[in-house]
């Protein structure tokens, strides 16, 4: 999350609470709940908003397909009269309300109920923000569960307005299909941002390997491990339903749940070829910095290594006895001079001849 947002209380479920007991467990990132309902058949669409969930209640039994979706999770009396209504199991609302919840999918045999995780990259393009998505399968009808407004659902909802393509005439397993589509192709884009990142690091790696940089590189790995805790799940949910184990899935929308499946493993594939790729560059990073040593280990030594007979010419003369060859010599300060210079010189075109500058 920015750090300049307001974060609201973080809940969370008390150890030896009751099953099935409501309480929403995370961040309140909603002040208010707003519900949306697109009710359609393959001739028509009505859209509309509605303040109070008992709106909701008279498209359960209908015999078109509805799309109820509810943003804001911290309304803990909406969900107890939407479960009574609508007959879902107290410990489904439970996970709804639990934004730590793991995806995964379970079959209650008259709807089914799924968790996924809905990725953007902040403005910083450093963190991932995640939130929960619920959605609640039924016969005729979709009821999604979302932290707060904003979503990467917008092309669907285009869909079922211009009545482009099938999504009109099929039920509401299809519709379920498109959501989970929509949001699996958001993660490409996700991928996308830290493939841009790791290129950019890459170069820094090479160019200039300092320890921020390093820094940079193991913050975006964390990173793509923890995207990869969110995403990895859903092969098992969507597994689940492309091999129609749900019996609301019909057969002709279990071909398209495969399409899917097969997203999320390439998503989940191009994940772990980035950490490794990081992994990679951690390795350069550190063998950079071990040849940058070396070479500066290398010219203290040539360093040394020249002014160690300089050393020595100037401690023989510097010693302190009365008689001392050539102290008597006109011009024996010059001749010092020139042998250590000349020495200098020696040692330089030695070095260059072995190569080692």
């Amino acid at each position: 999350m920015p750090q300049a947002r307001k974060k609201k209380a973080l809940r969370r479920k008390h150890a030896g609470t009751a099953p099935g007991t409501l309480m929403l467990v995370g961040e309140q990132k909603t002040e208010a709940v707003d519900i949306s309902i697109i009710d359609f058949t393959a001739s028509q669409i009505d859209e509309r908003k509605v303040a109070t969930i008992e709106e909701c209640f008279e498209y359960r039994d209908k015999q078109s397909v509805t799309w109820i979706n509810i943003d804001g999770l911290h309304d803990l009396t909406l969900f107890e009269k939407l479960g009574e209504h609508f007959g879902v199991d107290s410990l489904v609302l439970e996970d709804c309300l639990n934004t730590r919840q793991r995806p995964k999918i379970d079959d209650y045999g008259t709807y089914v109920f799924v968790v996924m995780k809905m990725l953007y990259m902040n403005p910083e393009r450093t963190l991932t923000e995640r939130e929960q998505v619920s959605l609640l399968l039924g016969e005729n009808y979709i009821i999604s569960f979302q932290e707060r407004p904003g979503d990467v659902f917008s092309l669907v909802r285009e869909r079922l307005r211009a009545g482009r393509g099938r999504i009109r005439s099929r039920k509401a397993d299809y519709l379920a299909y498109a959501l989970i589509d929509a949001l699996v192709d958001h993660y490409f884009a996700v991928l996308d941002e830290f493939s841009d990142r790791i290129e950019e690091l890459d170069t820094k790696v090479i160019e200039e390997p300092t320890p921020a940089v390093l820094q940079e590189v193991y913050l975006l790995k964390r990173e793509i491990v923890h995207v990869r805790r969110n995403i990895a799940p859903l092969r098992e949910v969507l597994s689940s339903l492309h091999k129609g184990d749900p019996k609301l899935v019909s057969q002709a929308t279990e071909k398209f749940f495969a399409d899917v499946y097969d997203h999320v493993l390439q998503v989940v594939e191009s994940i772990d070829a980035n950490r490794e790729i990081l992994s990679g560059l951690i390795d350069l990073y550190l063998s950079s910095a071990s040849n940058r040593t070396n070479d500066i280990m290398k010219v203290l030594t040539i360093m040394a290594a020249i002014f160690i007979p300089i050393t020595f010419i100037a401690g023989v003369y510097g010693m302190n006895f009365e008689v001392i060859p050539e102290l008597k010599w006109k011009y024996g300060y010059f001749y010092v001079w020139s042998v250590m210079l000349g020495l200098v010189l020696a040692m330089l075109l030695y070095f260059k001849k072995k190569k080692w500058m």
